[in-house]
C-alpha cells in the first residue's frame, strides 16, 4: 500500500462504495463517469487489488473492497477536518424539514441559534423515502423522517439518530362529528376513510405506517393521489375533497379544519435525523447537538404505556440511538 494516496482517489471509492452505482457516483462528486472508471483503476493499481465486481447491471464490493472503506472514510474524515479547520468559510449544510411546522424545523432553528456562524439552507421537501433519494445523490445532507420505513438498501448508506416520538393526530374538517372533542379516540374513525400520502412514493415510509394503524381499527386509505407540492396546494385539495388527514400533532394550520390528537391508543411517529454515511460537517454536529438537547428538555423520547409503535419502528429507534 503507498503512502502517498490522493484523497481524490479514496472520495472516488467511497462514494463508488457507497452508491454502488458509477453514474451516481460521478453525479455526486461533479465528474465525468469515465473519468471516476479511471480513479478508481488507479487506486486499484495502487493498492494491488480489485475493489468492485461491475456488471452490466449491478456493482459490488470485493472482499478488498469492503475490507478497504472503513478506512478510507476514516482518512477522509480527517482530511475534511483538516480543510474545515483552514477553510475561510464552511459550505452550507442542506436541511429537509419536510414543513415549516415540524420537528425537522424546530432542530433547525436551535441549531442556527446555537451556532450562527453556520448556515443552515431549509428544503421544504415532503417524505423522508424522496429526501433519501436526494442524500444519496448529493444534492441534500440531512432530513428527518421514519427510518423503518426505507428499503435495508437505502438504510444502509444512511446514518441517523432518533430525535423524536411524534404523537399522530387527525386533520378534521370544522364540520366533522369529531371536530368536538379535544381527543379523537382511534376506535372512532372505523369506517372514516382518512388520507395518508397513498400514491406518493416520496412518503412511503408514512403511508406504511398509516398502514399498520389502520388495520388493527378498521379505518380506510384514500385512494392514491397525485403528489401535493406544496402547503398551499395540499390546503386547496385537501379542503375540495373534504379529506380527514392523517397527521403529526405539530402541523401547519389549515384554514377550515382542526387537528385533533389520537388517543386509544396514543399512536406514535418515529422522527430520525437521517444523513449520507461519512458525512462530516460542523452543521451536523450542530443539529445534532440541537436534536439531544430539545429531546432532553421537550421529553421527545417519552412514550407511555398507552403508546403504540410497529415493532421494527421500535428495533430501528433502538439501534440508531446505541
Amino acid at each position: 500500500m503507498p503512502y502517498d494516496l490522493e484523497p481524490r482517489l479514496l472520495r472516488a471509492f467511497a462514494a463508488v462504495a457507497e452508491e454502488l452505482h458509477f453514474t451516481r457516483a460521478a453525479a455526486r462528486l461533479f465528474v465525468a463517469q469515465q473519468a471516476l472508471s479511471r480513479d478508481i483503476r488507479r487506486l486499484e493499481t495502487a493498492v494491488g487489488a480489485r475493489l468492485f465486481i461491475r456488471t452490466t447491471r449491478s456493482v459490488a464490493l470485493t472482499a478488498e473492497g469492503a475490507r478497504l472503506l472503513p478506512y478510507a472514510r476514516r482518512v477522509l474524515a480527517a482530511y475534511d477536518e483538516l480543510a474545515a479547520a483552514y477553510a475561510g468559510e464552511v459550505r452550507p449544510l442542506l436541511v429537509d424539514v419536510s414543513v415549516s411546522v415540524s420537528t425537522g424545523q424546530r432542530v433547525v432553528t436551535a441549531a442556527r441559534a446555537a451556532a450562527p456562524a453556520l448556515e443552515f439552507v431549509t428544503r421544504y421537501h415532503s417524505g423522508l423515502c424522496g429526501a433519501a433519494e436526494q442524500i444519496l445523490a448529493g444534492r441534500l445532507d440531512v432530513s428527518f423522517g421514519r427510518v423503518a420505513g426505507l428499503t435495508p438498501a437505502v438504510r444502509e448508506q444512511l446514518d441517523h439518530v432518533p430525535v423524536r416520538l411524534e404523537r399522530m393526530a387527525v386533520l378534521l374538517p370544522e364540520e366533522h362529528p369529531l371536530a368536538t372533542r379535544n381527543e379523537v379516540p382511534v376506535g372512532a374513525l372505523r369506517g372514516e376513510t382518512v388520507y395518508a400520502g397513498a400514491g406518493n412514493p416520496a412518503t412511503a415510509e408514512w403511508t406504511g405506517l398509516a398502514a399498520r394503524l389502520f388495520e388493527g381499527h378498521g379505518i380506510v386509505m384514500a385512494e392514491p393521489f397525485p403528489e401535493l407540492e406544496g402547503a398551499e396546494e395540499f390546503i386547496r385539495v385537501v379542503r375540495k375533497r373534504g379529506w380527514s388527514v392523517l397527521a403529526a400533532a405539530e402541523f401547519i394550520e389549515v384554514p377550515g379544519m382542526v387537528l385533533r390528537p389520537l388517543v386509544d391508543p396514543v399512536p406514535l411517529s418515529p422522527v430520525s435525523m437521517v444523513w449520507r454515511r461519512g458525512l462530516r460537517h460542523p452543521g451536523l454536529d450542530a443539529l445534532r447537538a440541537a436534536a439531544r438537547e430539545l429531546g432532553a428538555s421537550q421529553g421527545w423520547m417519552h412514550s407511555s404505556t398507552t403508546a403504540w409503535l410497529p415493532p421494527e419502528d421500535t428495533a430501528v429507534m433502538t439501534a440508531g440511538a446505541r
